[in-house]
């Protein structure tokens, strides 16, 4: 760390799953896809409105005439349970998680805790300690209640977390937390227009320990961009 970059203090990490630590486009919009043309919804339009809200929230916006919600987000949360062919880790997310202590990071999904370990397990990431998911909060992204929770119960308050994301609705569920913000594009098609900064991958995340046993958590070639975990 040089004399520019000041570090902020931090407690704890929270990642978001999908697109974050984990790619499962594929099995996801595999899914999803069959899901839309079933109901004669434009599939190429739909898919890019599904990523990082909750499944039920996703059908309810459809607004399908005789569908119940929470019957059907079942039905799909199975279905992507069965799907994980394609599943991987974001490039460096294993090591990166598994250098951290364990009781100071965790992760907060919009997806169901079933589906979550599922692809958590076929990624090959470790199982965290702390798992915030669909059904913990009674508003998911971009409402911030899932982040707050989760800072609560690693004993902290949002404002002293670090979020990694990678949706707009993951982002604005962060900031409304308080909380910073570290932005992950390994899955984005075209740059996002947002004012905090980026990695590709955890291949751009540089971690190095503080003399007095904490961590500094730094965004390679950026400057300013250090976090001291600890």
């Amino acid at each position: 760390m040089t004399d520019t970059q000041i570090a902020q203090q931090i407690d704890a990490i929270l990642l978001d799953m999908d697109g974050t630590i984990l790619n499962s486009i594929k099995a996801a919009e595999q899914v999803w896809g069959a899901w839309a043309a079933r109901h004669g919804i434009d599939v190429a339009s739909f898919l890019p409105t599904i990523h990082g809200v909750q499944t039920v929230e996703t059908i309810r916006r459809a607004a399908i005439p005789g569908l119940d919600p929470e019957q059907e987000a079942a039905a799909i949360t199975q279905a992507e349970i069965n799907a994980v062919e394609g599943i991987e880790e974001i490039a460096g997310a294993a090591a990166f998680l598994a250098a951290l202590p364990r009781s100071r990071w965790g992760i907060v999904t919009s997806a169901p805790r079933g589906l979550a370990l599922r692809r958590i397990e076929a990624a090959g990431l470790p199982e965290p300690a702390l798992l915030v998911s669909a059904e913990d909060v009674a508003r998911g992204k971009p409402e911030p209640d899932c982040f707050l929770l989760a800072a609560e119960q690693l004993g902290t308050t949002a404002d002293r977390c670090l979020v990694l994301e990678d949706s707009p609705a993951g982002i604005a569920a962060a900031c409304k937390a308080g909380a910073h913000v570290l932005v992950v594009t390994a899955t984005h098609h075209s740059p996002m227009d947002c004012n905090h900064p980026s990695i590709l991958d955890y291949n751009d995340l540089k971690l190095a320990p503080l003399p007095e046993g904490a961590l500094t958590v730094s965004c390679i070639g950026k400057t300013g961009s250090v976090w001291a975990l600890g």
